[in-house]
């Protein structure tokens, strides 16, 4: 689960991460009155789950409030286009408005699960403002990474060799150390998958700032902490993915035209592979887990046909936990009551496998039998 830059700063600074001062505005009438406020020098920062918003135009410095009153008013209801959002950008529906600082030096603090290393890693660089995308394909030796051992947790020491490695004064490393501190005390608390910082900036007064912050969750704990959950913004997720969760659904909306419905994780990614292998696209990610019921399996079909790119549909069933004439059935009702208008291209092993192909042959409906993975890719790519 993602939350919006004002209210991952909302978070840090309960853990004692020092960021500007600055509130939301809903409409240009509260952004020109916060701006007023906060001395009419802000920066307005449209507020979507995106990043590289400075790069489409949604960070913008404004000199007075009656500046930042317009910016907001262009801003507000607008579609932002990102090189994360996709052409079809996201809809501004709120800009946070902050205090303008005299800015000395910018930084990157960033920690993630490395799943290799299975621990998280607390990343640093002074290439501050830069996607860390960038730093490392460009320059990966500018990022500077400390490994935490999860039974111990992030030690003072780490702290500072990170941040003598930004080249930080001497007289700023305890500042640097007791921010960094916080800071994965944030991400073990909240039981964050990502917690970025970008840029952590260096004032003139020799102050450090959180300017910008990222924070996603995993949804897996997400039940310990509900004062998170309220944060989630639904408007920003996609429509079929909110619906698959209702239905305990894993579903991931992709670029492609070729619909993936398949039981696992592991044979979700090596069925998206295949059909790439095969020269298709794959437009989801779709896993109805190991003991879908019916009824889980007609709700998934539903979802995976209100996709409007959809050009065909693969089915690649393993019946271990689940029942290959489970999936069938299900899939034929679902068939039968939303209506299909593309090829489906159905694989199945497993458990009660000749009942689930024998109730796809006598139902009357167009499916097409594949025998293995790569003859169901050929197939699946051939119809569509």
């Amino acid at each position: 689960m993602k939350v919006h830059e004002y209210q991952a700063k909302q978070i840090l600074t309960q853990y004692g991460v020092k960021i500007p001062e600055g509130r939301v505005a809903k409409n240009p009438t509260e952004a020109f009155e916060i701006a007023k406020q906060l001395g009419g020098r802000v920066a307005v920062k449209a507020q979507i789950h995106a990043g590289g918003r400075g790069k489409g135009g949604g960070v913008r410095i404004a000199q007075t409030a009656e500046e930042a009153q317009e910016i907001a008013r262009n801003l507000i209801g607008s579609k932002l286009v990102t090189p994360q959002t996709g052409p079809e950008g996201r809809e501004v529906q709120c800009v946070l408005i902050e205090e303008g600082l005299e800015i000395q030096k910018e930084f990157y603090l960033g920690i993630v699960i490395d799943r290799s290393q299975q621990r998280p890693v607390f990343m640093a660089s002074r290439e501050g403002g830069v996607e860390i995308e960038e730093v490392a394909r460009k320059s990966p030796d500018l990022i500077l990474k400390e490994y935490v051992h999860p039974a111990i947790g992030f030690q003072v020491f780490q702290a500072r060799k990170l941040a003598f490695g930004l080249g930080l004064d001497a007289t700023m490393v305890g500042q640097a150390s007791r921010l960094m501190s916080a800071l994965y005390q944030a991400f073990e608390s909240t039981d964050a998958s990502l917690v970025e910082v970008n840029p952590l900036v260096l004032t003139q007064g020799s102050e450090l700032y959180a300017l910008d912050a990222k924070m996603t969750f995993d949804d897996s704990a997400l039940a310990r902490h509900p004062e998170i959950v309220e944060m989630r913004d639904l408007s920003e997720e996609e429509p079929a993915e909110i619906e698959a969760s209702r239905f305990q659904l894993n579903y991931i909306k992709l670029d492609g035209t070729v619909g993936c419905m398949v039981n696992g994780a592991g044979l979700a990614m090596a069925t998206m592979d295949i059909i790439k292998l095969a020269g298709g696209s794959p437009a989801n990610f779709l896993d109805v887990g190991g003991g879908a019921d019916l009824e889980q399996v007609k709700n998934a079909f539903r979802i995976l046909l209100s996709d409007e790119n959809l050009k065909a549909v693969l089915i690649n069933i393993f019946g271990g936990i689940m029942r290959c004439d489970v999936v069938a059935e299900g899939v034929v009702q679902a068939v039968k009551e939303v209506g299909v208008k593309v090829p489906v291209v159905v694989r199945l092993e497993g458990t009660n496998v000749e009942e689930g192909r024998e109730i796809l042959k006598t139902s009357g409906l167009d499916f097409v039998v594949a025998t293995d993975m790569a003859d169901a890719a050929r197939k699946v790519v051939e119809g569509g």
